[in-house]
């Protein structure tokens, strides 16, 4: 019963509205915009790729008048053996060019699609790393990760096979009928009579299709989302013991994902029969008409022929040219979430005019600064600050006081909603990014570990630093003794978020990072909450040398480690409550004091 009611919950959770995407209407200009991706191989691989195309059509069009009018009615009718002969060797020659063609045509057509989606993911990739950070608060990793990956996959059939194809498939239709028509004009419209009924059914059947594969796009990154959360959040899932509700939700994902590929395959499959009904029908007005005609000497045995084998032809290419309009629907489909993404506008973006600030002393100010995350809920208010060059400042406060937000102000990983924020007299806005984050570091309490080995990871705020520097880095903040009791040292192989590593261990990296990078403006976001007092104490000695010349920004909890501080900040609800340096503010006995005094019962009490 619980299962059934889990399964439930994450039916509704899943439900969401899809109206407003899906019956938009077919977009050319966004396809014109999705095409402007061939525009680097127009040079060499597109014209090579239609010239290919031209030479197997042509051929095509050829052989079934050779092997119907001439073959049979001239060659063998008047049984002229020479004639014959050449025909067939004329007739072979063609196969065997038809055959290298289609070899380069269907090589080159590869080699055009496989860089057309190269170029792509790796437009999206640039832009997506070039997002603020607002863009990424609001979407979920695998979200992101299934525009990247899934939605661009799905657009290489159509830059494979599907647009040099369809050029084929067009000329080809167009050469038959003209064919047909010199070749007999009753006997062409009377087999093209289910044509009109045929374009009218399918017509009915775009739209439907379309729909099916914008809903399955959406469930499948509805999917990806939640197994991207799953697999990283695992741990919490079983220390609540919440496996069987996490596997409810996610078959209900996965069912409704099943549930909209099943139905937009079962649509897509809808048109292919009727091709072959109408062909069916051709064939049959074909044998009943072409029969009258011959017995009437309207057309010769070689004539009928000739007609059989273009028949074949005409619906052919009519079924992939369907197939081509679908590939066209699925790629309207991704292309919608792709450029999405590629619309997309920092929030925090650089002028035209931004300069490189070169070597900063490291002077902060704030002036009445207003910042909220989401317009409603304001997280700084009217804040006028002063952190001097060199100096270290202690940002403390509750949860949610507006700690982080400082720090995140500085780094510019937002702007301010009002007011400035300078560095050495420069408002941030007029600085370029490069240069101002080039010379901040910020190690976090939850610290980020790539794949990758120790030193790599260590380097990767400065990748030209020597083997030995980066050795003298981990020294500095005491990792050096755990880095080389691993299996490899400092080549040791590391996961994603470096988890053969401990919390503290982490942490000590994201120091060594730090260190190594030589910042002007080093900002400490809990970074410490997790290391034992004997390492912690190692890392205080590390930042006194560290710290000389440089501003510090130290955001703590435990209050034991910025009783040092030149200046310590106490925020409340987004606003400056108090500050001043550790004797100061403890003779004011205010709330700072209540702080520390709160902070020194609890340890007393453990």
């Amino acid at each position: 019963m619980n299962e059934k009611k889990a399964h439930a919950n994450a039916l509704k959770r899943f439900h969401y509205s899809i109206d407003q995407v899906i019956d938009k209407p077919f977009n050319w200009a966004q396809m014109t915009r999705l095409f402007r991706y061939l525009k680097p191989y127009q040079k060499r691989l597109l014209p090579l790729s239609i010239l290919m195309v031209l030479i197997t059509t042509a051929v095509r069009l050829i052989i079934p008048i050779l092997i119907g009018v001439y073959t049979l009615d001239k060659a063998i009718g008047n049984k002229d053996t020479k004639l014959l002969t050449m025909l067939i060797a004329i007739i072979a020659v063609l196969y065997v060019i038809s055959y290298i063609a289609n070899i380069y045509r269907i090589r080159w057509m590869n080699e055009l699609g496989q860089g057309v989606i190269y170029d792509i993911r790796k437009h999206l990739f640039t832009h997506v790393q070039n997002l603020s950070h607002r863009f990424f608060d609001q979407r979920s990793a695998g979200s992101i990760l299934v525009r990247i990956m899934n939605d661009i996959n799905s657009l290489q059939e159509l830059f494979t096979n599907g647009v040099i194809n369809s050029l084929m498939d067009s000329l080809l239709l167009i050469g038959v009928f003209a064919v047909l028509f010199s070749l007999s004009p009753s006997l062409t419209l009377a087999i093209m009579i289910m044509l009109p009924i045929m374009f009218f059914i399918s017509t009915s059947l775009r739209r439907n299709i379309r729909r099916s594969w914008q809903l399955v796009r959406l469930k499948q990154s509805k999917l990806n989302s939640h197994l991207n959360e799953s697999i990283q959040g695992i741990r919490v899932t079983q220390s609540f013991t919440q496996e069987k509700e996490n596997m409810a939700f996610f078959d209900g994902v996965n069912h409704e994902n099943f549930e909209s590929w099943r139905m937009a395959s079962k649509k897509n499959a809808m048109f292919r029969p009727l091709v072959e009904i109408t062909n069916a029908v051709g064939t049959a007005v074909l044998i009943w008409y072409g029969a009258h005609l011959i017995q009437n000497d309207s057309i010769t045995i070689g004539v009928f022929v000739s007609f059989a084998f273009y028949l074949g032809m005409f619906w052919e290419p009519i079924s992939r040219l369907g197939q081509v309009y679908n590939q066209l629907l699925m790629g309207m489909a991704s292309s919608e979430r792709i450029f999405e993404f590629l619309d997309e506008k920092p929030i925090v973006s650089e002028k035209d005019t931004a300069i490189d600030i070169g070597e900063i002393k490291g002077l902060i100010q704030f002036e009445k600064v207003v910042f909220s995350y989401d317009d409603s809920r304001i997280a700084l208010s009217g804040v006028d600050l002063e952190i001097k060059a060199g100096q270290t400042a202690a940002l403390v406060g509750h949860t949610g006081s507006g700690k982080t937000t400082i720090a995140n102000l500085i780094s510019r990983f937002y702007d301010p909603t009002a007011g400035t924020i300078k560095i050495d007299g420069h408002n941030l806005r007029d600085i370029s990014l490069k240069s101002l984050r080039q010379q901040i570091s910020v190690v976090l309490q939850d610290t980020f570990i790539f794949s990758g080995t120790i030193i790599e990871n260590i380097r990767f705020g400065r990748p030209d630093a020597t083997d030995e520097e980066v050795v003298q880095a981990a020294k500095a903040v005491g990792a050096h003794h755990f880095i080389e009791g691993l299996s490899n040292g400092y080549h040791t192989e590391v996961e994603e978020r470096g988890n053969i590593l401990s919390v503290g261990e982490r942490q000590l990296l994201s120091f060594a990072r730090a260190m190594l990078s030589n910042p002007r403006i080093l900002i400490l976001d809990e970074a410490t909450a997790s290391i034992d007092t004997e390492t912690e104490m190692q890392i205080q000695t590390a930042l006194k040398t560290l710290l000389i010349d440089r501003t510090a920004i130290i955001i703590a909890h435990r209050l034991s480690t910025i009783r040092e501080a030149e200046q310590i900040i106490v925020l409340g609800s987004g606003q400056i409550i108090e500050k001043g340096n550790h004797l100061e503010l403890m003779e004011k006995k205010g709330s700072y004091y209540d702080l520390v005094k709160t902070q020194f019962q609890m340890l007393k009490a453990e």
